[in-house]
């Protein structure tokens, strides 16, 4: 039996794989005073009832998550396999220090394949003289999957010619990294509250978002509310921000929303 409850996103980072300030850069974007320009690696924190989630683990979740106050984490759910959305998994083994278990990993056998391959000593069954991260991988397809009795439900999506997902969890879904929504994801993203979409930059890339294309699918999806991510040092927070309509909003870091959701209690 499902029960309402409520859920805490907070954005831990908003901005794209390198990064604002970017290092070397003297662009008003990474010199603003304006704290909404200062953007770590994507990811966002998910924290309903006793659970704890994050989607993605990026070079700065250590930062993240002590400024997130986040002091444990059941699961990561991972995207897809690009540096600025795997490279934090060692800072995982903090949890696990405090944690009685291994933290569970969601991914694409794909995605698993390759953090494998990064991160070999994690995995490798010998001894070990230092501390490493215990974890429980497991793969999603297109099927939606449980952690701590909310469903999250896998959406497909198009990262230049490679694959991304994104997750939709209640009326909130989360979608990073994406040049391209498949016709068929539609489906997936009706009767939304929260939409998080990708949005680089006004000027096309081949394997992101562009403003005016997230705008495009702001209208055809209809959430209640859109926020962009994965932000580069092109825009500029207020001045972007002035000239998007009222139900979307640029996303920043530290940015936390409540949305409802519904759970399953255990059997």
């Amino acid at each position: 039996m499902k029960r309402p409850s409520y859920l805490t996103l907070t954005v831990l980072g908003s901005g794209t794989s390198v990064g604002v300030p970017t290092i070397g850069c003297t662009c008003k974007v990474c010199r603003s005073s304006d704290p909404r320009d200062q953007r770590l690696r994507p990811s966002v924190a998910l924290r309903w009832e006793d659970h704890c989630a994050i989607i993605d683990a990026g070079p700065d979740l250590r930062q993240q998550s002590i400024r997130a106050g986040l002091y444990k984490l059941d699961a990561v759910l991972f995207t897809h396999a690009h540096a600025d959305h795997i490279l934090g998994l060692d800072d995982l083994r903090p949890f696990n220090f405090h944690q009685s278990k291994p933290i569970t990993t969601w991914s694409t056998q794909e995605t698993l394949d390759v953090i494998q391959r990064v991160f070999s000593y994690v995995f490798h069954n010998g001894p070990s003289e230092s501390s490493r991260p215990k974890l429980d991988p497991q793969i999603f397809d297109s099927s939606p999957f449980t952690i701590g009795g909310l469903t999250f439900t896998p959406i497909p999506l198009k990262h230049g010619s490679g694959p991304c997902h994104g997750f939709r969890f209640g009326r909130t879904a989360y979608l990073t990294d994406h040049s391209e929504i498949p016709e068929e994801s539609y489906a997936l993203l009706e009767g939304l509250d929260v939409l998080f979409l990708d949005a680089l930059r006004h000027k096309p890339h081949p394997t992101h978002s562009t403003v005016e294309a997230s705008l495009k699918a702001v209208e055809r999806i209809r959430p209640e509310r859109a926020f962009f991510t994965h932000i580069s040092h092109d825009l500029r927070h207020e001045s972007t921000q002035s000239q998007l309509p009222p139900n979307v909003r640029l996303a920043y870091d530290t940015l936390e929303l409540e949305v409802d959701i519904e759970v399953e209690d255990a059997a």
